[in-house]
């Protein structure tokens, strides 16, 4: 038995991807020491923030920083500011962003990082001196060829450029060691919609493959509220789908009528939202329904896409098993790990029990995070390559690069589940998604000396 504390976030994260790598274990054993090693991070720093509230009073709270693996690149991931953040969520994220990376085909090497402090009931002047004492300490430790983070729960466009200015008065240097960045001081256009797009880019394919189908008519339900869930819902109804619901922590909105949000509902919403105001606050005159301290999943009768976007473990066996009676045939995740293991086991199932394409109106076609939500840092990679060039590309550049970078992460998935696929005529994206990563990370590492 192990002497090392419980860390149930990051132990459901290496179950997760332990699980679907044995059929490559299984042909190549030799991957199982790099296993053993990649689960370890390379490095974990963690440090006292103290800052001054507004009334004079010292506050203290916890950061961190995970430096997983840099066997592809730079470490690479966010840095989320809120109250439940602790090291096994870190672990957990920087984990899954390990292998996230490596499914876009860019120089990254994975991590993750932030701090218990909560932005919300926070004025701006005790973010900003927050921002500056938490960067007093993370600027020894990053850099642009060393540890580029970005945004996450709770860090925005705002928190991101107060980092980005304390950084630049303690180092006297302006580099690009943030993405997330305003767009006249080294930001990315398409970045705050990137993991949205990306998102809908990736589960177009998914549509593409299984039924020939795409989003026109598509009853979609999508948890969240926030930056990926917005954007995600704005592109499904660019595409001619139909969103039916949103949430946030205090309960979901659920559309009374099949035409759902619209997009000015979501600039609406978006407004709300940046007022850090709860969904209660829309003013809709009868056309949602609002239930609270619910999650969508049980909610709408009948539905053909799900698309988890607001946090960890926010789909579960039971919900999972709704979805499917709602007729949902397609789950992909905005969010990190936003299905328990007892959901992705029953969507699994359902795939398995497939055994020919033209015998699958049971099947819920899955796609884990680390594969359908990767647009996002995607696009902190072009960021990071627009920096290293000195300029800056048009969106429409941006966007194609988004769209190609997805189209050809889903391909890699589904080629690599269908050459370890076990049972079922559908590939299991999960599988695709764990092994592909993994492959591409340990094969780096065994190049240089990690293993052998």
């Amino acid at each position: 038995m192990s002497n090392l504390p419980s860390e149930p976030e990051f132990e459901q994260a290496l179950h997760e991807i332990t699980s679907t790598l044995e059929p490559l274990l299984q042909k190549k054993p030799e991957y199982r020491r790099a296993l053993a090693v990649v689960q370890i991070p390379e490095r974990v720093i963690q440090f006292r923030v103290s800052w001054e509230r507004d009334d004079g009073s010292i506050a203290v709270n916890r950061g961190y920083r995970v430096q997983f693996n840099s066997a592809l690149g730079p470490y690479k991931g966010g840095l989320r500011l809120h109250p439940t953040v602790n090291l096994s969520i870190l672990k957990f994220l920087g984990f899954e962003q390990i292998f996230k990376n490596a499914l876009t085909g860019l120089t990254m090497g994975g991590g993750k990082g932030g701090c218990d402090f909560d932005p919300k009931g926070k004025s701006d002047n005790e973010i900003r001196r927050f921002c500056y004492a938490f960067m007093q300490e993370l600027s020894r430790h990053i850099g642009d060829n060393t540890d580029v983070p970005a945004g996450d729960i709770g860090t925005g466009g705002r928190e991101i450029g107060y980092m980005f200015g304390a950084y630049k008065k303690l180092r006297n240097e302006f580099a690009g060691i943030l993405t997330g960045k305003g767009g006249s001081w080294g930001g990315s256009f398409i970045r705050p919609e990137a993991t949205g797009f990306g998102l809908v880019y990736y589960v177009t394919e998914m549509l593409k493959d299984l039924d020939n189908t795409d989003w026109v008519g598509k009853r979609v339900l999508i948890s969240g509220s926030g930056n990926v869930a917005q954007y995600a819902a704005l592109k499904v109804i660019e595409l001619g789908g139909k969103v039916l619901t949103l949430s946030d922590s205090t309960g979901s909105l659920v559309a009374t009528s099949e035409e759902g949000f619209s997009p000015e509902d979501i600039s609406t919403i978006a407004d709300i939202k940046l007022a850090r105001k709860p969904l209660t606050a829309f003013e809709h005159n009868g056309r949602f329904t609002y239930h609270e301290g619910k999650r969508p999943w049980t909610l709408v009768d009948k539905a053909d896409v799900a698309l988890p976007s607001a946090t960890q473990n926010e789909v579960d066996g039971a919900e999972a098993k709704a979805l499917a009676k709602a007729g949902v045939r397609y789950v992909a995740e905005g969010s990190n790990m936003g299905c328990t293991q007892e959901a992705i086991d029953f969507f699994e199932s359902t795939r398995a029990a497939v055994t020919s394409l033209d015998k699958k109106d049971n099947i819920v076609f899955y796609a884990p995070g680390k594969a359908a939500n990767c647009g996002g840092v995607a696009v902190s990679g072009l960021e990071m390559a627009q920096n290293s060039q000195r300029l800056t590309w048009t969106p429409a550049e941006v966007d194609a690069k988004l769209k190609d970078i997805m189209v050809t992460c889903y391909k890699t998935c589904w080629e690599t589940g269908t050459e370890f696929a076990q049972g079922g005529a559908v590939p299991s994206l999960v599988a695709g998604a764990n092994i592909a990563g993994f492959i591409k990370v340990a094969d780096a590492m065994r190049d240089q000396g990690e293993w052998w």
